[in-house]
């Protein structure tokens, strides 16, 4: 497993095992206090005031395989009315009966892909993340610490897949792009991963594990 990632003090080529990726991942969510947003790469967008965000959570859910450390993402059905076909974290908004955001996560993770939240440790929280949707999103990593079967949740998710975890955290692998949105032109963060194109808000959340964006 090669990770070439300087800001975790690591030197080009240098082999990481799994529990020393995972300790590193512990420590990045304990010290990560910069939100995040749709806005991050679109200073010039102007917010109506008294704006009222929704809360909501998603599971990153982390799972060391025999070849590896993955990360487990989903790929929204092609007939959901928001986001259909992007890709994106098992999640959603909060319910009622959800006594916290962490059990937001682990209810829509248990939903959606069919993971038990008694096979998952809850080990961090990242930043808060606004969306354009006029959420704010807690992501909540996960380890998966017994083996399972994922199960599609029918009519909203078409694929349950796994990236390997060093992908995602290297900021190379990360580009910035742009497409018209509301008639503006806007920039946004993808990190495409073999037919995968992983962007938005999944994108920008997995970017704060990558390590701090320069200015």
């Amino acid at each position: 497993m090669n990770l070439n990632l300087t800001h975790w003090g690591l030197k080009p080529g240098h082999q990481v095992q799994a529990p020393d990726l995972i300790a590193r991942l512990r420590a990045t969510a304990a010290n990560a206090l910069v939100r995040s947003s749709d806005y991050d790469l679109n200073p010039d967008v102007i917010l109506p005031k008294g704006r009222k965000l929704r809360e909501a959570a998603v599971l990153i859910p982390i799972w060391q395989r025999p070849d590896g450390v993955h990360l487990i993402l989903t790929k929204r059905a092609s007939g959901m009315k928001h986001h259909p076909g992007q890709i994106a974290f098992p999640g959603g908004k909060r319910d009622a009966s959800d006594e916290t955001l962490h059990a937001t996560a682990l209810r829509e993770a248990r939903e959606e892909i069919g993971l038990p939240p008694s096979h998952v440790e809850i080990f961090g929280d990242l930043p808060i993340h606004e969306t354009v949707t006029s959420f704010k999103v807690q992501p909540v990593l996960g380890l998966i610490r017994d083996d399972f079967a994922a199960i599609a949740e029918p009519g909203e998710v078409a694929e349950v897949f796994t990236v390997p975890l060093i992908h995602v955290l290297d900021p190379a692998n990360y580009l910035i792009e742009g497409r018209r949105w509301r008639g503006m032109r806007r920039r946004y963060f993808a990190v495409p991963y073999g037919p995968y194109y992983i962007w938005g808000a999944t994108a920008r959340i997995l970017r704060s594990l990558a390590g701090p964006i320069a200015p």
